[in-house]
Protein backbone atom coordinates (compact mmCIF):
# COMPACT_ATOMS: atom_id res chain seq x y z
CA UNK A 1 0.00 0.00 0.00
CA UNK A 2 1.28 3.28 -1.06
CA UNK A 3 2.31 5.90 1.99
CA UNK A 4 0.11 9.23 1.63
CA UNK A 5 1.97 12.35 1.44
CA UNK A 6 1.40 14.47 3.34
CA UNK A 7 -0.41 17.89 2.56
CA UNK A 8 1.88 21.16 2.05
CA UNK A 9 0.68 23.25 4.82
CA UNK A 10 -0.64 27.24 3.44
CA UNK A 11 1.32 29.91 3.98
CA UNK A 12 0.22 31.72 6.98
CA UNK A 13 -0.71 35.09 5.42
CA UNK A 14 -0.85 36.22 2.02
CA UNK A 15 2.20 36.97 0.74
CA UNK A 16 3.28 38.48 -3.32
CA UNK A 17 6.85 38.59 -4.21
CA UNK A 18 7.90 42.50 -4.25
CA UNK A 19 11.16 44.43 -4.68
CA UNK A 20 9.38 46.71 -2.22
CA UNK A 21 11.15 46.97 1.37
CA UNK A 22 9.41 45.15 3.57
CA UNK A 23 8.93 47.40 6.02
CA UNK A 24 7.89 49.74 3.47
CA UNK A 25 4.78 47.36 2.90
CA UNK A 26 2.69 48.28 5.78
CA UNK A 27 3.20 51.77 4.99
CA UNK A 28 2.17 51.86 1.70
CA UNK A 29 -1.33 49.20 2.11
CA UNK A 30 -2.50 51.53 5.24
CA UNK A 31 -2.36 54.60 2.81
CA UNK A 32 -3.89 52.91 0.09
CA UNK A 33 -6.67 50.64 2.21
CA UNK A 34 -7.66 54.46 3.39
CA UNK A 35 -8.26 55.58 0.01
CA UNK A 36 -10.38 51.92 -0.89
CA UNK A 37 -12.33 52.82 1.96
CA UNK A 38 -12.66 56.87 1.54
CA UNK A 39 -13.36 55.88 -2.26
CA UNK A 40 -16.43 53.51 -1.31
CA UNK A 41 -17.84 56.16 1.15
CA UNK A 42 -17.39 58.85 -1.86
CA UNK A 43 -18.73 56.43 -4.16
CA UNK A 44 -22.18 55.37 -2.13
CA UNK A 45 -22.46 59.24 -1.36
CA UNK A 46 -22.36 60.19 -5.27
CA UNK A 47 -24.44 57.46 -5.83
CA UNK A 48 -27.16 58.41 -3.14
CA UNK A 49 -26.85 61.84 -4.70
CA UNK A 50 -27.72 60.84 -8.22
CA UNK A 51 -30.42 58.53 -6.71
CA UNK A 52 -32.47 61.85 -4.40
CA UNK A 53 -31.75 64.88 -6.36
CA UNK A 54 -34.04 66.85 -7.71
CA UNK A 55 -35.09 70.58 -9.02
CA UNK A 56 -34.68 72.37 -12.39
CA UNK A 57 -31.13 70.93 -13.11
CA UNK A 58 -31.90 67.45 -12.59
CA UNK A 59 -30.81 65.43 -15.60
CA UNK A 60 -27.60 67.37 -15.59
CA UNK A 61 -26.98 66.66 -12.10
CA UNK A 62 -28.04 63.34 -12.09
CA UNK A 63 -26.12 62.49 -15.18
CA UNK A 64 -22.89 63.98 -13.64
CA UNK A 65 -23.09 62.32 -10.03
CA UNK A 66 -23.68 58.70 -12.06
CA UNK A 67 -20.15 59.42 -14.31
CA UNK A 68 -18.90 60.63 -11.33
CA UNK A 69 -19.67 57.66 -9.56
CA UNK A 70 -18.37 55.12 -11.80
CA UNK A 71 -15.76 56.72 -12.26
CA UNK A 72 -14.42 56.20 -8.45
CA UNK A 73 -15.99 52.75 -8.43
CA UNK A 74 -13.00 51.85 -11.14
CA UNK A 75 -10.25 53.39 -9.01
CA UNK A 76 -11.36 50.84 -6.11
CA UNK A 77 -9.80 47.87 -7.92
CA UNK A 78 -7.08 49.33 -8.62
CA UNK A 79 -6.05 50.76 -5.27
CA UNK A 80 -6.95 47.00 -3.55
CA UNK A 81 -5.13 45.38 -6.34
CA UNK A 82 -1.85 47.69 -6.09
CA UNK A 83 -2.00 46.45 -1.76
CA UNK A 84 -2.29 42.61 -2.48
CA UNK A 85 0.55 42.83 -5.24
CA UNK A 86 2.56 44.27 -2.42
CA UNK A 87 1.66 41.12 -0.59
CA UNK A 88 -0.42 42.96 2.16
CA UNK A 89 -4.16 42.58 2.85
CA UNK A 90 -6.98 44.81 1.65
CA UNK A 91 -10.42 45.74 2.91
CA UNK A 92 -12.48 42.48 3.81
CA UNK A 93 -16.53 44.04 4.69
CA UNK A 94 -18.30 46.82 4.63
CA UNK A 95 -17.61 47.26 8.39
CA UNK A 96 -13.81 47.41 7.78
CA UNK A 97 -14.43 50.41 5.10
CA UNK A 98 -16.36 51.87 7.86
CA UNK A 99 -13.90 51.45 10.23
CA UNK A 100 -11.23 52.98 7.74
CA UNK A 101 -13.37 55.81 5.90
CA UNK A 102 -12.59 59.09 7.00
CA UNK A 103 -15.21 60.60 4.36
CA UNK A 104 -18.76 60.96 6.59
CA UNK A 105 -22.31 59.52 5.13
CA UNK A 106 -24.92 61.57 4.09
CA UNK A 107 -28.27 59.92 5.60
CA UNK A 108 -30.26 63.22 5.53
CA UNK A 109 -33.97 62.21 4.02
CA UNK A 110 -33.47 65.51 1.91
CA UNK A 111 -30.39 67.39 0.62
CA UNK A 112 -30.35 70.75 -1.64
CA UNK A 113 -28.68 69.93 -5.16
CA UNK A 114 -25.97 72.98 -4.35
CA UNK A 115 -25.04 71.35 -0.68
CA UNK A 116 -24.81 67.76 -3.17
CA UNK A 117 -22.60 69.48 -4.99
CA UNK A 118 -20.75 71.90 -1.97
CA UNK A 119 -20.20 68.44 -0.15
CA UNK A 120 -18.82 66.43 -3.04
CA UNK A 121 -15.95 69.21 -3.58
CA UNK A 122 -15.79 68.85 0.33
CA UNK A 123 -15.05 64.97 0.22
CA UNK A 124 -13.06 65.24 -3.51
CA UNK A 125 -11.09 67.45 -1.66
CA UNK A 126 -10.43 65.48 1.00
CA UNK A 127 -9.77 61.91 -1.67
CA UNK A 128 -7.13 64.31 -3.04
CA UNK A 129 -5.55 65.32 0.43
CA UNK A 130 -5.16 61.64 0.98
CA UNK A 131 -4.23 60.85 -2.22
CA UNK A 132 -0.86 62.96 -2.22
CA UNK A 133 -0.22 62.05 0.92
CA UNK A 134 -0.46 58.14 -0.67
CA UNK A 135 2.01 59.45 -3.68
CA UNK A 136 4.47 61.01 -0.69
CA UNK A 137 4.79 57.60 1.20
CA UNK A 138 5.57 55.40 -2.40
CA UNK A 139 7.77 58.29 -3.41
CA UNK A 140 9.58 57.86 -0.01
CA UNK A 141 9.85 54.05 -0.28
CA UNK A 142 10.76 54.20 -4.66
CA UNK A 143 7.24 52.38 -5.39
CA UNK A 144 7.10 53.92 -8.78
CA UNK A 145 3.91 52.31 -9.82
CA UNK A 146 1.67 53.20 -6.23
CA UNK A 147 3.03 57.04 -7.45
CA UNK A 148 2.17 56.44 -10.81
CA UNK A 149 -0.96 55.45 -10.28
CA UNK A 150 -2.04 58.20 -7.65
CA UNK A 151 -0.75 60.59 -10.19
CA UNK A 152 -3.69 59.59 -12.84
CA UNK A 153 -6.56 59.85 -9.80
CA UNK A 154 -5.10 62.84 -8.19
CA UNK A 155 -5.70 64.18 -12.33
CA UNK A 156 -9.36 62.44 -12.39
CA UNK A 157 -9.85 63.39 -8.62
CA UNK A 158 -9.53 67.22 -9.42
CA UNK A 159 -11.54 66.66 -12.33
CA UNK A 160 -14.35 65.82 -11.08
CA UNK A 161 -13.97 68.51 -8.33
CA UNK A 162 -13.95 70.99 -11.34
CA UNK A 163 -17.14 69.99 -12.51
CA UNK A 164 -18.21 69.52 -9.31
CA UNK A 165 -17.45 73.69 -8.73
CA UNK A 166 -18.36 74.72 -12.25
CA UNK A 167 -21.78 73.08 -11.68
CA UNK A 168 -22.44 74.98 -8.08
CA UNK A 169 -21.78 78.49 -9.80
CA UNK A 170 -24.41 80.56 -9.77
CA UNK A 171 -25.33 82.88 -12.46
CA UNK A 172 -23.96 85.73 -10.37
CA UNK A 173 -20.73 83.61 -9.60
CA UNK A 174 -20.54 83.26 -13.47
CA UNK A 175 -20.08 86.88 -14.63
CA UNK A 176 -23.47 86.83 -15.50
Amino acid sequence: MAKASKPKKAAPRLETPTDISGNAVPEIAQALNGLVADSYALYTKTKNFHWHVSGPHFRDYHLLFDDQATEIFATIDDLAERVRKLGARTVHSIGEIASLQTIKDNNKRFVSPADMLRELMADNKTVIKAMRAAHEIADKHDDVATASILENFIDAAEKRNWFLFEASRTGADKGH
